[in-house]
C-alpha cells in the first residue's frame, strides 16, 4: 500500500455505493493551461491509490505537447517558458473512456483545435461523464455537447464568447453541473470542481480527506464567484 493509502482511511459508509468510473482521458493540445490540466490530474493521481483507474493522455499526435503557443502572441511578451506532456494516445487511438476531461487554455482560441472540437463532439455520447475546466466550455460547446444544457466557463472574454444561444450559459458559478456534464469557471476553479466530483461519485468522505492530504481548502458552493463581480460579468442579469 502507498504512503497515501496508509493515510486516508475511508469508513465503510463513506465507500461508494456502487460502480465508479475506471478509465479516464485528458485531451491536451499545444497551449493547453497547465493549472486547468494538472490541478485537476493530481487529485486524481491521489484517488488513484484508493481505487483501480487508468489515464490516457489524448493529442493529435504522441509528440510531447507544451502549454506554450505554438505561434508568437502578438500581445505577449516572447518567453521560453513552459511545460510539455506525453501524450499516451491520439484521437485516433485512443481506448474507450468512463470520463474525459477538456482544459482550456491560449491555444483553444486557435484554429488547430478544431480537431479536439470534433474528438470531443465523437465520443462524449459514449462517456459517463464530461468534465471541462475554464475554455475549455468552449470546446465542448463548439462541439454542440453542451446544448440545452446549463454550463460556465472562464470569465475572461465571457460576453464574447457565451453568445451560443443553444447553451444557458451561468455567469456566476464555480462550477456547474447538468446531467453528466460538469463545467468549471477560470483556471483554478477546476480543482474545487473535480473535488465536487470526486464527492459526488465517490463520496463526500474521499473528497474531504483527499482535499486534507493535499492541504487544499475547497470552496463547496457552486455559486461562490467573486470574480464574476471583479470582472464585471452577470450584474446586469441581477439588476
Amino acid at each position: 500500500m502507498s504512503d497515501i493509502g496508509k493515510i486516508i482511511k475511508i469508513s465503510e459508509e463513506g465507500l461508494p455505493k456502487g460502480p465508479v468510473p475506471v478509465n479516464f482521458g485528458i485531451v491536451v493540445f499545444p497551449g493547453f493551461q497547465a493549472l486547468d490540466a494538472f490541478g485537476p490530474l493530481d487529485v486524481l493521481n491521489v484517488l488513484s491509490t484508493l481505487f483501480p483507474m487508468n489515464l490516457s493522455i489524448i493529442a493529435e499526435t504522441l509528440d510531447p505537447v507544451s502549454t506554450k503557443l505554438p505561434i508568437p502572441h502578438p500581445r505577449r511578451v516572447q518567453s521560453n517558458f513552459g511545460q510539455s506532456i506525453l501524450p499516451t494516445h491520439t484521437f485516433a487511438t485512443c481506448p474507450p473512456l468512463d470520463v474525459l476531461l477538456v482544459p482550456g487554455g491560449a491555444g483553444g482560441f486557435l484554429p488547430s483545435i478544431q480537431i479536439v472540437v470534433d474528438f470531443v463532439a465523437k465520443v462524449y455520447p459514449s462517456l459517463q461523464y464530461l468534465i471541462t475546466i475554464c475554455n475549455g466550455a468552449d470546446i465542448a460547446s463548439s462541439a454542440g455537447v453542451l446544448d440545452g444544457k446549463r454550463a460556465t466557463r472562464s470569465k475572461v472574454l465571457w460576453n464574447a464568447l457565451t453568445e451560443r444561444k443553444t447553451v444557458e450559459w451561468v455567469p456566476r458559478a464555480r462550477w456547474v453541473v447538468d446531467g453528466n456534464v460538469w463545467t468549471s469557471s477560470g483556471v483554478s476553479s477546476g480543482l474545487d470542481a473535480i473535488f465536487a466530483f470526486v464527492g459526488a461519485v465517490y463520496g463526500e468522505e474521499v473528497a474531504e480527506q483527499l482535499s486534507d492530504v493535499l492541504e487544499y481548502e475547497r470552496h463547496k458552493d457552486p455559486s461562490w464567484d467573486p470574480f464574476a463581480d471583479i470582472l464585471g460579468i452577470g450584474r446586469k442579469e441581477e439588476d
